[in-house]
């Protein structure tokens, strides 16, 4: 168990960026580094940089331990990949035995049809089939038959943070809360591998589960050695990156409320969500908490619908409350889905367009961005449940305007947000830190100032009503 004293090593793989970050036992973040997660083209496919990113880390490791005292790592990671690994961690630099799929990778022709029937219940999958090469098993089932002499030489097949973990201690694990994030691997509800694991012949490459809070032994030998790190740093088990903002909330005593984790996807979790409420076609899933018990989500690809909106920006750009109360007088709006994913409205990928007068400049496509992304989380805490409590975090804080348009889309709801905005992190040093903890973790949560926007209610109505109106290709191109 970390002790009082031992810094917190929390690795969190995400989808665009890579953050290793020196935190607190009780989820105080003290230094964050950050590098890009880019993929690299094939052959086979286009993938992610495992020998690289593996150096990344553990240079930054052995910079952070010079400032601190770090006794644990953890990792944390997006639940859209894994990585089919060999007996030795050692073995071709990274441990792999075919390369990580990048899960927007387009798919080879007539491999979803072949996938589907094979692929269970909604529950069997956790969600959806979504776009291009999301969900382990999918990506699994194209591995092995693009591959099958390498399929054959791998010994297990590990999630992102278990991935790490085996790569940095040896031992390798299945975890809950990264099964449950749309692996199309786990059945969440009933506890059990899908019927695709049995029917494909993977059960022999899925390791024994563990809790993302246990410790597989300390960092290898042999990387202690090469990177000059300080002998006998910890290595945890790791979660899915959005449970772990969510189990930040869980650790401070709170409960029967809704996290929206914002970074490259939006998502939202709550807890005791009653199963029937969860609708297959419109971005809903079934995921799983610390224990593996099922937690509702919704989800849509926030950042990348911002981005889509938004445009190029001048760094540091905020968006100003003035221009956002102007595009709402005037009508104009941004529709979804501008990205490869439907998100809440079913059939709207590439269907995405600007109503009303177009923005005029770059703060006005950042107003708009803003306002869009709004209106995006509110559209996924409806999904779930439009009463509960709700927090906010992640990097759409980073704009002020954020919080308080969500705020104000709810009127007479509470929502609250973390000014922190390091949830992950915080969360996954606070899973790190499970066992041992005998208090509720510290937080502070701050209520967003309302902007004084007229017109917004209405304006949000009509935004939904024609995000909810089915597009087909002929009828309305998407915008450039």
């Amino acid at each position: 168990m970390p002790g009082a004293a031992a810094t917190i090593a929390v690795l969190d793989m995400g989808k665009t960026n890579v953050k290793l970050s020196a935190c607190t036992g009780d989820g105080a973040v003290r230094e964050t580094l950050s590098t890009p997660n880019p993929s690299l083209a094939g052959p086979p496919w286009r993938h992610h940089d495992l020998a690289g990113l593996g150096q990344w880390v553990l240079e930054t490791l052995a910079d952070l331990c010079r400032r601190h005292p770090v006794g644990h790592i953890i990792a944390c990671g997006h639940g859209s990949g894994g990585v089919l690994v060999l007996a030795d961690p050692d073995a071709g630099g990274d441990g792999a035995a075919l390369p990580m799929i990048d899960y927007e990778q387009p798919l080879p022709p007539g491999l979803d049809a072949a996938y589907a029937p094979l692929s269970g219940s909604y529950f069997d999958r956790g969600s959806a089939v979504m776009m291009a090469a999301t969900h382990q098993a999918r990506q699994l089932f194209w591995m092995q038959g693009a591959e099958p002499a390498a399929f054959a030489r791998a010994r297990w097949y590990l999630g992102v943070p278990q991935y790490w973990g085996w790569w940095l201690s040896g031992v390798a694990v299945s975890e809950c809360s990264l099964l449950g994030a749309q692996s199309h691997l786990w059945n969440v509800p009933e506890r059990r591998w899908a019927p695709i694991v049995g029917s494909q012949g993977w059960t022999g490459l899925m390791p024994p589960i563990a809790q993302a809070s246990a410790t597989l032994g300390p960092i290898r030998p042999a990387l202690t050695v090469r990177f000059g790190l300080p002998a006998g740093i910890l290595v945890h088990v790791g979660a899915h990156d959005s449970f772990a903002n969510f189990y930040r909330y869980q650790a401070a005593g709170l409960s029967d409320l809704m996290v929206v984790s914002t970074g490259t996807w939006f998502v939202a979790l709550a807890d005791r969500i009653p199963l029937a409420r969860l609708i297959e076609t419109c971005g809903m899933t079934c995921n799983s908490d610390l224990d593996g018990q099922p937690l509702g989500g919704a989800l849509t690809m926030g950042g990348r619908e911002f981005a889509a909106v938004a445009g190029d920006q001048l760094p540091g750009a905020l968006a100003d409350p003035a221009r956002i109360a102007r595009l709402v007088a005037n009508g104009t709006m941004a529709l979804p889905s501008f990205g490869e994913n439907d998100g809440q409205f079913p059939d709207s990928a590439r269907q995405g367009r600007t109503t009303g007068p177009a923005p005029e400049n770059a703060p006005d496509r950042l107003a708009l961005a803003v306002l869009y992304s709004a209106l995006l989380t509110v559209a996924c805490i409806d999904r779930l449940d439009p009463d509960r409590p709700v927090v906010l975090d992640g990097s759409a804080l980073r704009d002020p305007a954020f919080a308080g348009l969500v705020a104000a889309l709810r009127p007479g709801r509470q929502t609250r947000h973390n000014p922190e905005s390091y949830g992950v992190a915080a969360g996954a040093a606070l899973i790190c830190s499970h066992a041992s903890r005998t208090a509720p973790a510290p937080i502070s949560l701050c209520t967003p100032d309302l902007p004084p926007i007229p017109g917004l209610a209405a304006y949000a109505s009509r935004w939904r009503s024609l995000a909810e109106t089915t597009l087909t290709a002929s009828s309305q191109g998407p915008h450039s």
